[in-house]
């Protein structure tokens, strides 16, 4: 079996010097509700910095995997991230909460509500995730879309995204159909079909929405589409609304 060098995959010698756009900062509620409970951890402008600080570490790992460097280099990355880490796990522990799931802006939205968040540490959407992607969530009538440029870090096969980096993307994106429609759940089917290869570099689009329900079982569908309007990934989900009637602190549910 030939496999096809970068070059001829069309991927750039060097990773892009150009990162997606930042997105803007906002004033919303922590998404954690830990203890001990000390509000200099809640303000809007300790959240930015903890987006500023997500966004870097994410930029740390492209540069990383997308760039060469001597030994020197290298060894002095590890180094200053190992004592970094040390400092950090110092501190208290944070978490989600339950009693957190439908908060921020995006829960329930009004119809004319175009573009969407998520909460800060969501691990594909979130501007705090160190696993974050960068996208730009919109509603588009009853559909969400997610623009995103896939990076050096998400290489699987030369010059491609990795499938599994695919497969996260479609069951974050899903999830904002979860807040349109007031419905907490949880993903029970994730169904992925790979049309093709999944370029880096190059905007893409991720276009998601609610097809069917039945009872507690939400049916959605999706694809992922490269800047010349093919689809290269097309998807299907079922998501199961949670019964908040026996878990207690989950949003509106069913």
């Amino acid at each position: 079996m030939t496999v096809p060098n970068r070059a001829e995959l069309g991927r750039p010698a060097i990773e892009h010097a150009i990162r997606p756009p930042t997105r803007p900062t906002r004033s919303i509620r922590p998404v954690t509700d830990d203890a001990p409970t000390n509000d200099r951890f809640h303000t809007p402008e300790h959240l930015d910095r903890r987006a500023r600080a997500g966004r870097a570490v994410r930029d740390v790992g492209h540069a990383l995997i997308g760039h060469h460097a001597d030994d020197a280099l290298v060894d002095e990355v590890a180094d200053t991230l190992d004592a970094l880490t040390a400092r950090l796990t110092a501190g208290p522990v944070r978490s989600r909460q339950p009693n957190s799931f439908q908060r921020g802006d995006d829960w329930g939205a009004e119809p004319d509500q175009t573009e969407f968040t998520g909460f800060d540490d969501r691990p594909v959407s979130g501007r705090s995730s160190p696993w974050g992607l960068d996208p730009v969530i919109r509603r588009v009538g009853d559909e969400i879309e997610a623009t995103v440029t896939l990076r050096s870090a998400h290489e699987g096969a030369p010059g491609r995204s990795h499938g599994g980096v695919v497969s996260a993307l479609f069951d974050d994106v899903y999830g904002f159909v979860l807040a349109i429609t007031r419905t907490p759940g949880f993903t029970g089917e994730l169904s992925i079909r790979y049309e093709g290869g999944t370029p880096l570099h190059v905007p893409l689009v991720c276009r998601v929405r609610l097809a069917s329900r039945e009872g507690r079982k939400l049916f959605m569908t999706g694809e992922l589409i490269t800047p010349e309007g093919d689809v290269c990934v097309r998807s299907k989900a079922t998501f199961i609304a949670i019964d908040t009637t026996r878990t207690p602190g989950w949003g509106d549910g069913v």
